[in-house]
């Protein structure tokens, strides 16, 4: 294994380190109108809504939730309550971390500045950040940037601000499509996949896959 050590290194927040539950509160709201195999099927069109939906100009969370629930809710021919939307925007800062990630980061967090880029509201992120269960030299937003993931633009907010670029840092997401694949073309000094289980792995759009966060730590040598 090779040891790399950044200057600084970025996450993905929801989904990487803070546990989603999108999925769940979406069976809550339709999985006594829909199927099994369809409810699953709404699922995973559910998160590609979202991602299609942040893909264009940035617009606050609560919409890019909302209209992707509302079209998810069309493709499936069952009723879409606005209310189901805001519950949802509303729970994201209750969510807290996946149970290896306090662990894993508060080996680092004292000895390599940890940074946050997340597609997230400056309304949310901090009370999530907060169970994380270890200090970050900076937390951006999506909202900041006026960009979301996987607009390179999002990441370029990152860098400059940091006043560091892409070579010598380390991003570690659990997703290609808003992460891995921008850090690719960015060319961070190392790209770090967490193995979630949300995507299946790519080897091209990553130099180590990792199952947790409580693996990342030797990365960097510590």
């Amino acid at each position: 294994m090779t040891i790399f050590t950044p200057k600084f290194i970025s996450f993905d927040c929801y989904g990487t380190l803070i546990k989603f539950h999108m999925g769940e509160m979406a069976r809550d709201f339709y999985g006594n109108v829909l199927d099994e195999a369809k409810m699953e099927a709404f699922i995973k069109d559910f998160s590609a809504y979202r991602f299609d939906e942040v893909l264009g100009a940035w617009k606050p969370y609560r919409e890019v939730i909302g209209n992707a629930l509302a079209r998810t809710a069309k493709k499936y021919g069952v009723a879409y309550d606005e209310g189901y939307g805001e519950a949802i925007y509303q729970a994201v800062p209750t969510w807290g971390p996946h149970a290896d990630v306090p662990g894993g980061l508060s080996k680092i967090g004292t000895k390599i500045p940890l940074v946050i880029l997340s597609n997230a509201m400056n309304s949310q992120i901090h009370d999530n950040v907060a169970k994380l269960g270890a200090p970050f030299y900076a937390v951006y937003t999506a909202e900041s940037a006026q960009a979301y993931k996987p607009r390179l633009q999002a990441f370029e907010y990152m860098f400059d601000q940091l006043g560091w670029g892409p070579e010598v840092g380390m991003h570690v997401s659990s997703s290609f499509r808003y992460d891995q694949n921008s850090a690719t073309d960015l060319g961070f000094g190392t790209r770090v996949f967490v193995g979630r289980g949300h995507e299946p792995s790519n080897g091209n759009y990553r130099d180590v896959e990792i199952p947790h966060i409580g693996c990342l730590p030797a990365l960097v040598g510590l």
